[in-house]
Order: C-alpha cells, then structure tokens, then sequence
C-alpha cells in the first residue's frame, strides 16, 4: 500500500510503530509510503486525526491500537482484523488489504475477525461488555476505529483496523484511572499517587494493566516487523522513525 494514514490514540500504541516521541496531534510522515498521526483518545480525537490525514494525500486509512475483548475466548495479546466496524451502521474494511496483511503474519500469533464495535465512552465493566457483544454481535471494542471507517467511507477510501486485545472480557480499566490519564494515554502522576493513596486504585489492578498492555504491544510491534510493507512503512525500520519527517500543518 502507499499513502497510508495512520490514526493512534495513545503514545503506547505509536511507539509499536515509531520508538520517537511523536508531537501531539500532527501529522508525521515516515517515509514516503506513510504517514501517522497521534490524536488523543475518542470519536471526535480519531475523527480530526482522519481528515487530517485524509487531506494530507493519505489514500487508505488505518485505526491500529488497543481493543477491549468482549468475549471469553479472547486474551490479552491477541489480534483482531476485522471484517467489519460496528458504529450504528456497519462499516466494511478493503478485505484484499486485510488478507495480505495477515499473510505476512507469523504462525504463532492469536488472530481473530468479526466484527469490532465502536463506543463513544471508555467501557469500565465487565456487564457492558456482555452488552455491547449482544447488541453489536461484536467481538471487540475500541473508540477509534468507527469514526475512521467512516471518514473512510465518505472520501471512498480504503480502510483497516489492525488492534490488539488489552484487557480481556471479565477485566477492564476502573473508572477511576480515567480521571489520572492524559489525553494521549499517558498517566498523569500527580493525580495518580492521590487515588493510590485513597485505594480509590490499587497496585495490583496497575500492575494487570501494564502486563496487558505489553502483551499487546508485543502483538502491534510484531505486526509491523512482519507486516510493516503493507502498512506503507518501510521493511528495514519497522519499529523506529529514524529520517521521518515532519509535516508542518497541525489539525485546525
């Protein structure tokens, strides 16, 4: 592919594809065939993220991240390549993309498909993602992804989502760490240490939360060594941003 635009709602999701610190909310170019752009978490976040891609000359769209499973079966460090977005319409990925995408992929990876449903809120409870996979007949969740598919949609672009599992069915952030995450993801300390204090959030719930999310990370990273040339991104720098460059215009 080339002329791929990537959306990333958190700086831990980026850095499976660039180790760079990546300015907030600006398009980045990596290499000629490429281009992400780190927006912040939510619908209305990935949707300026898309057109700003979109109107960069990016000619295919790309929602990769995290995803919450919304069935049993599904685990921490699984992929997810869905078919479709559920985000009050259903929403077709280019499917031909998506099988040779997964061709690169090696054997010993965990991969899924289906349906993965787009909620406009952080989903906290195990009860709203039983849900959320009856209603939607989904398999996973994210808040990204719908609003690219249908940027995607409208300009007749061809769309993927690559997101890997980063907390199970039965296991989701508390809405407590809500109030002590910043908007690209990253923890906030000074609100941290006070709901530690308070156990209004423990170490242990930390601690599940960060083995999680390398697991996932482990699965995006290893998505790009394999995969990177259908995601635009160049096979002798998957996982580094060394000579990207920058593109001066920011989002409106």
């Amino acid at each position: 592919m080339s002329g791929v635009g990537i959306v990333a709602a958190m700086r831990v999701e980026a850095r499976c594809i660039t180790s760079r610190r990546l300015p907030f909310n600006q398009r980045i170019r990596l290499g000629e065939n490429a281009s992400i752009w780190l927006c912040g978490m939510g619908e209305e976040a990935a949707r300026g993220a898309a057109e700003g891609l979109r109107a960069g000359g990016a000619t295919a769209l790309m929602s990769f991240g995290f995803a919450g499973a919304l069935h049993a079966d599904l685990h921490p460090g699984d992929l997810i390549l869905p078919e479709s977005i559920r985000f009050g319409r259903s929403f077709e990925v280019d499917l031909s993309w998506r099988d040779r995408l997964r061709q690169h992929l090696p054997g010993y990876l965990r991969i899924g498909g289906g349906v993965l449903a787009a909620s406009r809120t952080v989903v906290t409870s195990t009860a709203a993602k039983g849900e959320l996979a009856h209603t939607e007949e989904a398999c996973a969740v994210d808040m990204e992804s719908g609003a690219v598919a249908e940027v995607a949609a409208r300009a007749d672009l061809p769309f993927l989502a690559i997101r890997a599992i980063s907390d199970p069915a039965g296991f989701s952030p508390p809405p407590a760490l809500l109030d002590a995450v910043r908007q690209d993801g990253s923890a906030d300390l000074s609100r941290l240490l006070p709901l530690l204090l308070r156990r209004s959030l423990t170490v242990a719930t930390l601690l599940r939360l960060a083995k999680d999310s390398r697991a996932a990370c482990s699965t995006l990273s290893t998505v790009v060594r394999y995969a990177g040339a259908e995601m635009g991104i160049s096979r002798n720098r998957p996982g580094s941003a060394q000579g990207y460059a920058v593109d001066q215009g920011r989002q409106a």
